[in-house]
């Protein structure tokens, strides 16, 4: 089976399928210092790649049917920059995410189980490092030429490396989602996700429609799901309902948002929160309904969450999705 045709019969077939969580969120719960690092837990893969493999293989016993790259916050400029390491070099980082959580992969599966690895593109606002990426204001100063130029080495390098599919995450802007668009036709062999980072109920960050976003997303085949990512719970049922019409027949929804707690921009830091996670089942058995097929977390999400979406989801344990060899 081609690997567009698998990646479509898990999804449609199998779903709902069961992302990971907070990368970052779990890499800082067992003692790494992420905070205000301009590669966050991309760094890692220069200076600790067993903690990316570690925390992979948590989410893997958690039940995650999909596990995402530790390449949010990657960029060939970004590790020449922040670790003075050559262009050549910069690329196998990019390269060793893929192939750190593919060996992860190799090493839980057993019998014909076989979790799959998204190859995690970021917005250039996380390469500014400076909050953009729920803004999008960046992309008022630059092109859609520009912008593809910019994620071209990052798609090239995961999809080289090996990756399923690539998850382009966290898309704050209208004009970053035509770009990420028009460049995966560039590679024809590659599927992938696109969610969006969204304001309010009806609006991703930079004030577009979510409907419209929606729209742009539908211009690429190559897109098995659109959705959104890193917003409270609450928004995802009405930023669905928004757009719902809009989602074609071969295209499913893309759900994984934070906790619900909020960033303290001026602290850097999360505002803790007495009131429930939002990981209930009257909010992800909406979102199943409203034809979310791929469904997971975000900052502050876990393994100890997945596992629970995955119990009020499938009523099973930890048992990823059985498909044949591609």
């Amino acid at each position: 089976m081609g690997s567009s045709a698998r990646l479509k019969h898990l999804i449609h077939e199998n779903g709902p399928l069961i992302l990971d969580g907070g990368l970052a969120t779990d890499l800082e719960s067992h003692g790494a210092k992420l905070q205000g690092d301009p590669l966050w837990s991309a760094r890692l893969l220069h200076t600790n790649p067993q903690a990316i493999k570690d925390a992979h293989h948590r989410f893997l016993l958690s039940g995650a049917d999909i596990i995402t790259t530790a390449t949010y916050q990657a960029s060939i400029p970004g590790f020449i920059s922040h670790l003075d390491v050559s262009a050549d070099r910069a690329r196998e980082l990019l390269m060793s995410g893929v192939h750190l959580a593919k060996e992860t992969v190799k090493i839980f599966q057993s019998g014909q189980t076989c979790p799959l690895v998204a190859g995690s593109v970021g917005p250039y606002g996380a390469f500014l490092h400076d909050g953009s990426e729920y803004s999008g204001d960046y992309a008022e100063e630059m092109s859609v030429e520009e912008l593809k130029s910019w994620h071209r080495p990052q798609v090239e390098s995961l999809g080289a490396a090996g990756a399923d599919l690539i998850a382009f995450e966290t898309i704050p802007s209208i004009k970053e989602a035509q770009a990420v668009v028009e460049l995966l036709r560039e590679f024809p062999n590659l599927n992938a996700w696109l969610s969006f980072s969204c304001k309010d109920e009806k609006h991703i960050s930079d004030g577009s429609p979510f409907r419209d976003a929606v729209q742009v997303a539908g211009r690429c085949g190559q897109l098995l799901a659109v959705g959104v990512n890193c917003c409270q719970p609450s928004l995802v049922e009405p930023l669905l309902a928004s757009a719902l019409s809009l989602l074609g027949p071969d295209t499913s929804w893309v759900v994984y948002p934070n906790s619900g707690e909020e960033w303290d921009h001026q602290q850097q830091g999360w505002v803790t929160s007495a009131k429930p996670s939002g990981w209930t089942s009257d909010f992800t058995h909406t979102w199943l309904t409203q034809g979310a097929a791929l469904i997971g977390g975000c900052c502050r999400i876990g393994p100890t969450h997945i596992a629970e979406l995955r119990k009020q989801l499938k009523g099973t344990s930890a048992s990823p999705p059985t498909v044949g060899k591609s």
